[in-house]
């Protein structure tokens, strides 16, 4: 396994600039995200108007020059989602939602912010009935009866996995647009989720109509709480806790943009992701002097 300098988790404005300033200091990277960027980007048809040396452009039109400008610099996006993050002492571990793991010498989170909170129960039964990643864990739950709570339709995928190897998949999506599945072990249920139960372990799911028996229960977001994400990490809500170099509590972890805090702007995000590039370079050039 190949292990960078820098893996970068999100391609939004701080991810994209963090790359591009980690490629400038001769790092090797591994960028994180999606190849349409940030959803945030896509949606705003409005001029953005205090993006220096971009007058008057939509988000649409944003993402177009930032896609170009990543090109030219030869900076590939790793469409896979990174579900956990793991400080190793003196590297970080990344379990990505393929059952495949990656390895750096430095971590940058620039995933944006994640609206809400977990559900009741979500925390207190992680690793025990309840889990971020159907492909890494369905062999756990082969043969058995298990929950899906799908943000959006991407994940309609790891329920179709589960329902390859799970005798029953109840799935609840949180979007609108209709979900069919092939596999006829797949129930989709238009509930909304209040609450994980159990004893040992999680073993009910709660809805605002029903109660589900349950061997495990798979939140599956675009993007995990900050804390779900690196354990050990501090945070203030669900924003992570830095100071001006982007330095989290974590040695060699750092954040940038819309996970650090207001303001939620693009303009700060990219500042934001220049300045945890740099102090991500130091950390390694330090740790090499030594």
């Amino acid at each position: 396994m190949t292990r960078v300098d820098i893996a970068i988790i999100g391609s939004g404005p701080a991810g994209l600039e963090a790359a591009l300033t980690a490629k400038n200091r001769n790092k090797t990277i591994q960028l994180f995200g999606s190849k349409d960027l940030s959803n945030k980007m896509q949606v705003i048809d409005h001029p953005i108007t205090n993006y220096l040396g971009l007058p008057s452009v939509t988000g649409k039109e944003m993402a177009a020059a930032f896609t170009k400008q990543i090109e030219e610099a030869n900076i590939e996006i790793t469409e896979v989602k990174v579900t956990t993050v793991y400080a190793m002492g003196d590297y970080f571990n990344l379990q990505l939602s393929n059952g495949e793991f990656a390895e750096a010498e430095t971590v940058i989170l620039a995933s944006g912010v994640v609206a809400g909170k977990p559900y009741p129960g979500e925390n207190e039964f992680l690793g025990r009935g309840v889990s971020y990643c159907a492909t890494c864990d369905a062999p756990l739950y082969k043969g058995k009866n298990v929950t899906v709570i799908g943000e959006s339709s991407e994940e309609e995928s790891e329920a179709a996995f589960l329902g390859e190897v799970c005798a029953h998949v109840n799935y609840i999506p949180l979007y609108k647009t209709e979900t069919v599945f092939k596999h006829e072990n797949i129930t989709v249920i238009h509930e909304k989720p209040i609450e994980i139960q159990g004893v040992m372990k999680a073993n009910t799911l709660v809805t605002d109509q029903n109660s589900y028996d349950t061997d495990c229960v798979f939140v599956l977001r675009a993007a995990q709480f900050p804390s779900q994400l690196v354990p050990g990490l501090a945070v203030d809500g669900n924003a992570v806790k830095v100071d001006r170099e982007m330095r989290t509590n974590l040695p060699g972890l750092f954040a940038a943009g819309d996970i650090v805090g207001l303001p939620y702007q693009f303009i700060k995000s990219a500042g934001e992701g220049n300045i945890a590039a740099i102090s991500a370079a130091t950390y390694i050039d330090h740790k090499k002097r030594k």
